[in-house]
């Protein structure tokens, strides 16, 4: 038999059977290449779902959006919000820097944001990625239910159940204020200011609307415990010592 006539044999022979325990190899390693490509989007979304929830019921990112806790905390800074604080009976206490929800007290109007947009932003700022609600604020405490906040002595310090406070988080040449009043905080509310008393809205600039500008404590998100970014602020918030000597409200006040 002449070599063209071999090769004619050759390649018109039949391809060899693979069997089917070798179709069911390659059948499981499509497979598995097939999940391998799945493999990170699923993990990704796991990672997304678990960060979410850990936000919404553990600790919060926050980006503090504006300078009215300077020096304690910045424009950019993230803190993290311990939304435990206050949630097995503790309360705020003078002195805690707090997340709160200012609706009805600080603001009293629908921003009228759209809802899609809304639900985009609501996730980045869970996850200290975007700003916060406008109706989002972070002050530190000045009074609770019952304390009587006064300002200012003939030093120009405040004064909390007519214990002057030495507040030395105060904004450097920032006076303790420059606005006088004097106001029993209801039970169940908090008297909260700003570190930048020059620059922050506070519970001074709501004194004749309802509720006296004072924030429920049912509004309170948590208490801001640490600056986690950046890497450069990382601190804790510690409590300031300067109202350890405040007493507690009397029964009544005149």
């Amino acid at each position: 038999m002449d070599t063209d006539a071999q090769h004619t044999e050759r390649d018109h022979s039949p391809a060899p059977d693979q069997g089917p325990e070798q179709r069911s190899r390659f059948a499981r390693l499509r497979t598995a290449t097939a999940n391998l490509h799945r493999r990170p989007a699923t993990l990704l979304a796991l990672c997304l779902a678990f960060l979410l929830l850990l936000s919404a019921f553990v600790m919060q990112p926050f980006l503090i959006p504006s300078s009215s806790m300077e020096n304690t905390l910045r424009i950019g800074d993230r803190v993290l919000v311990n939304k435990l604080a206050y949630r097995f009976g503790g309360e705020p206490r003078r002195g805690d820097v707090v997340v709160f929800d200012g609706t009805g007290s600080f603001v009293h109007s629908d921003s009228g944001e759209n809802p899609v947009t809304a639900l985009v932003r609501g996730a980045g700022a869970a996850l200290g990625l975007a700003r916060p609600a406008e109706t989002d604020f972070v002050k530190r405490v000045i009074g609770v239910g019952g304390d009587r906040v006064t300002c200012c002595d003939k030093r120009g310090r405040i004064k909390v159940n007519g214990e002057p406070v030495t507040e030395g988080y105060l904004h450097p040449g920032n006076a303790p204020s420059s606005v006088d009043f004097d106001i029993v905080v209801p039970e169940g509310k908090l008297w909260v200011m700003g570190d930048h008393r020059a620059r922050s809205s506070d519970s001074r600039d709501h004194l004749g609307e309802p509720g006296g500008g004072t924030v429920p404590v049912d509004k309170v998100i948590g208490r801001a415990d640490w600056i986690s970014w950046p890497f450069s602020h990382w601190t804790t918030l510690d409590h300031p010592r300067s109202f350890d000597a405040i007493p507690a409200p009397a029964g009544t006040h005149g």
